[in-house]
């Protein structure tokens, strides 16, 4: 059991107090978020794309992660915000002059320097390896260093001269309160964007409808239309109702006045039958006594024309 040849346990061998909490190194976990895809836990290697958190991914670990709809599929807390590849911004990185990458550490026997970046802020030139803190425009994806943005102030892209707000400024790697804030803005963001399509269904269905009622109206072509003309001989004015149902198929309305459609039709009067007109206006139509010719008058030979009576 132990304690054979007179030994003494000491107190701290028999006594075991709460476990120390395990420290993670700074180190270690600035290269993890820098210098490492957050999905797929490989290198960074273009095109890098970043979410509206501010964590930074491989495009093709991404591209793959929403390819992937088997049922065993493990969602990543990382990722599970990430819905369609609209929700990753590919970002417009500037490379480190002085960056040599792994070529001059190929034998192991030289000291892996961490503080160097790949990429640099284009304005300042400070490297992104986590001891700064980083921003990227969520409208172009540039990245810029934060001190870069706050000492020159401008409503435009310091890089492309593209527009952008307040709320398009994204943090990369930020602490638990930007993305806490990030997230109520992506929230805000996604909702919005929700209403913007339905009130733009709601209005292609009611321009639908618009355009069904508009068809359904009676065209100008069925409603009578009434047209005055004057005679230069008389002076006198007639009025002459157009239908085009009537033109088209329909059975003309009769003469004794029982109606139609458009409602009660007067009956025809013949122009030389009226009391009211002139000899001389009536010898223009050829119902006129003078425009018939006699059997003596007319030809054996006859030829159907207009002006045959």
């Amino acid at each position: 059991m132990g304690c054979d040849g007179g030994t003494i346990p000491k107190r701290h061998e028999l006594v075991k107090g709460p476990r120390k909490v395990e420290k993670v190194d700074k180190n270690a976990e600035l290269v993890a978020q820098w210098y490492y895809c957050t999905l797929s836990q490989e290198k960074l290697s273009r095109p890098i794309v970043a979410c509206e958190l501010g964590r930074l991914y491989n495009k093709d670990a991404i591209i793959e992660f929403l390819l992937d709809k088997s049922s065993d599929k493990v969602l990543v807390e990382a990722a599970s915000h990430i819905k369609s590849i609209k929700n990753v911004i590919e970002l417009n990185l500037t490379d480190n002059p002085a960056w040599t990458g792994d070529k001059g550490n190929t034998k192991g026997d030289k000291y892996d320097d961490i503080q160097s970046a790949r990429f640099i802020c284009p304005i300042v030139g400070l490297e992104m390896n986590g001891r700064h803190r980083f921003c990227f425009l969520r409208n172009c994806g540039c990245v810029f260093s934060e001190r870069a943005l706050k000492e020159i102030k401008t409503d435009a892209c310091h890089k492309c001269g593209i527009p952008f707000q307040d709320d398009d400024v994204i943090v990369l790697n930020g602490a638990k309160e930007d993305v806490e804030m990030l997230k109520k803005r992506m929230e805000e963001r996604r909702l919005k964007s929700k209403l913007g399509k339905k009130s733009r269904k709601s209005k292609a269905a009611e321009t639908i409808v618009k355009s069904v009622a508009i068809e359904d109206l009676p065209g100008p072509s069925q409603v009578n239309t009434e047209k005055e003309t004057t005679n230069n001989n008389s002076g006198e004015k007639r009025t002459i109702a157009f239908c085009k149902e009537a033109a088209v198929g329909e059975s003309a309305p009769s003469s004794s006045g029982k109606g139609s459609k458009n409602g009660p039709v007067p009956p025809k009067r013949s122009i030389a039958k009226s009391e009211e007109k002139s000899e001389a206006y009536k010898s223009i139509f050829t119902s006129h006594s003078s425009a018939k010719r006699s059997k003596e008058e007319s030809s054996n030979w006859i030829t159907h024309t207009a002006y045959y009576f």
